[in-house]
């Protein structure tokens, strides 16, 4: 049975409480130390729960770890940060100053772009060198570029409060002002047009289309099928900013770590859990193979698929968010460079000559395009000591379907040598003569380290006008002190989601 640890021994970090209120905090746990996890174990340890979280892992950050192979650091998973507020807010909870515990500095550079007839553009983050760069490289008016970033700013402040900072399961995110007024110029969100469409309208340059086509992999998604409102997402980006943690992005989840322990917050390694107990239709605690938990409030940070099917044998599934269709995974090669590129930036972006065909491989065939988009980031362009001395780290990603039992193997040697003839051409080098390690991550190994139901990055894919209220809500809507948290819930994947997922989901526990 649980450990009866005292609950004096929990409150260090939360505030000078007395006795009594020591002993009537209520429990919470946990399921899953990812990003989202985290933010959530440190939320409600500020509501002043006695937190446990359980993880199948060694360590916490889910996807946001690291590794160390002969003098190269790579971070292993997501390499893009953006929105650092969202981070920064969790150590202002305590009342802490964030840069006393984790530093970014922001990107001039937002990517560098190739294509295959050799031209390249830089994008800046300052936005008139990006139009001005953009407009002579592309041929294309200045005025519309602007407009076009204008048009993406105003369908990130009309749909940011509905869409990303509340429930869309509650009666009461409808009954707004805010709400009322996104929907009445809800014809200023592209609903109804994809994202190429939008883009195709907006610049006649095929290469910038492509380029702005691209913000659709940011949440899984094909820029074919997924709606135009997605147009907001290099608004993040560009009016935002890109940022580069101090010590790589694996510090943005080990620095949480360090917190939420310093909070109080008891964190079980190598201990899954196996069961979500229910009273009825309540939720009363969490068995793993060691203990029984019990809790007030339990937070599942695992994958919306695997709570069900694993966790809740007993109770009826939500057929139609599990059934959703799942967002692309990756493919991604982890090169240890014994050359610098003077070209490449921290995030750089090879394109496939075929887009469309791309995509349709990806989400039609489930398979790799024999000419796939190349994603290449290079940590030791802005920390040196990720790499050995005139040597680079390199993270080469191509998106790929999620696992639906393809040949792994044979998609692996088949890329790999796709992705090598690529950067050769398009960089004009022999890459294979530089590699002097190499580690690859399949979505069956993500699987397998991520409990992510078939390998996806982002749960399910955007490419249906629905898909945002097709997310599972960040509570269970039949089951009493079950929440969610994570990628694969409202409202959605990848870090500032994720981060905003938990804090949707604190604001929901009285």
């Amino acid at each position: 049975m649980e450990d009866k640890q005292s609950s004096l021994s929990l409150v260090k970090g939360c505030g000078n409480y007395d006795k009594q209120e020591q002993i009537q905090l209520k429990k919470a746990v946990i399921i899953g130390a990812g990003i989202a996890g985290l933010a959530s174990a440190l939320r409600l340890r500020k509501k002043r729960f006695e937190v446990k979280v359980l993880e199948a892992n060694t360590y916490a950050g889910g996807k946001i770890h690291a590794f160390q192979e002969k003098g190269y650091r790579f971070d292993a998973g997501p390499s893009l940060f953006t929105m650092p507020h969202l981070v920064d807010e969790l150590f202002e909870l305590f009342s802490l100053n964030p840069p006393d515990f984790f530093r970014y500095q922001q990107k001039e550079i937002v990517c560098n772009y190739f294509w295959e007839d050799d031209t390249s553009f830089s994008a800046k983050a300052d936005r008139f060198k990006f139009v001005q760069d953009a407009a002579n490289t592309f041929n294309e008016d200045p005025g519309k570029i602007e407009r076009y970033l204008a048009k993406n700013a105003l369908k990130f402040d009309l749909t940011k409060e509905v869409f990303l900072e509340k429930s869309l399961h509650k009666l009461s995110t409808y009954l707004s002002y805010n709400t009322l007024s996104s929907f009445l110029q809800a014809y200023k969100l592209d609903l109804f047009s994809s994202l190429n469409t939008v883009n195709e309208r907006a610049f006649k340059n095929d290469k910038l289309v492509q380029l702005f086509n691209r913000y659709a992999t940011y949440n899984g998604s094909s820029p074919y099928k997924t709606p135009g409102i997605m147009s907001m997402i290099p608004h993040l980006e560009m009016d935002g900013g890109t940022y580069f943690p101090e010590g790589g992005m694996h510090r943005i989840s080990q620095s949480l770590y360090e917190l939420a322990k310093e909070q109080g917050v008891v964190f079980h390694f190598e201990e899954p859990a196996k069961e979500i107990m229910l009273e009825g239709k309540t939720v009363t605690g969490v068995k793993t193979e060691e203990n029984l938990y019990q809790a007030d409030v339990v937070v599942s940070n695992a994958d919306v698929y695997a709570t069900y099917h694993n966790l809740l044998p007993t109770v009826k599934k939500p057929q139609k968010v599990l059934r959703q269709e799942r967002s692309s995974s990756a493919l991604i090669f982890y090169w240890g460079i014994n050359r610098t590129f003077k070209e490449l930036d921290l995030h750089n972006i090879l394109f496939s000559a075929d887009y469309q065909k791309e995509f349709d491989t990806i989400f039609d065939k489930h398979s790799v395009d024999t000419d796939p988009t190349i994603y290449i980031n290079i940590t030791s362009k802005e920390a040196p000591s990720d790499a050995p001395s005139g040597c680079e780290n390199w993270f080469v990603m191509v998106n790929t379907p999620p696992n639906y039992g393809q040949d792994w193997a044979s998609l692996e040697m088949e890329t790999r040598k796709n992705v090598i003839a690529k950067i050769n051409r398009m960089l004009k080098t022999k890459i294979e003569e530089h590699i002097e390690m190499e580690e690859i991550l399949d979505p069956v190994k993500i699987e397998d380290r991520t409990s992510s139901f078939r390998g996806s990055l982002y749960g399910t894919s955007s490419n249906s006008q629905f898909a945002a209220f097709l997310r599972h809500s960040n509570f269970a809507p039949n089951l009493r002190n079950l929440y969610f948290c994570g990628g694969s819930t409202h409202p959605g994947g990848g870090i500032p989601l994720c981060l905003l997922s938990a804090r949707i989901m604190a604001e929901g526990i009285d």
